[in-house]
């Protein structure tokens, strides 16, 4: 599953530097594929989309940081557990059931995203 940001965020920020895909933004934010990633020029994403990396997309949430389900990879291939929950200091980074994805899933998204580090 990707992780997901409650409506209980604080707002305090301390995900967001955790994320090692770059998928969490702050509230009201415009997100891209290419913030954080390798990815740039004209990318044909996991779904099949041509856009460029670079285009910008909107927020996915005006009030509170969120996470971008596209470039989550519940920190698959780099930690042992999803940093955002662990750094979370009142547990609103939580499994988001409507994006249940198997490890392989997750580890081709990390390999999309950072192809070549």
């Amino acid at each position: 599953m990707a992780i997901m940001i409650t409506d209980e965020c604080i707002n305090c920020g301390a995900c967001e530097p955790e994320c090692p895909n770059n998928a969490i933004y702050e509230g009201g934010a415009e997100w891209n594929y290419a913030d954080g990633t390798s990815l740039a020029g004209i990318i044909t994403t996991l779904d099949g989309e041509e856009i460029e990396a670079d285009q910008d997309h909107e927020p996915k949430d005006m009030d509170v940081y969120y996470i971008v389900t596209d470039k989550c990879t519940e920190c698959v291939g780099f930690h042992d557990e999803p940093q955002c929950a662990a750094v979370c200091p009142v547990d609103c980074c939580v499994d988001d059931p409507d994006f249940e994805e198997s490890e392989d899933e997750l580890l081709a998204k990390k390999d999309f995203m950072h192809l070549g580090e």
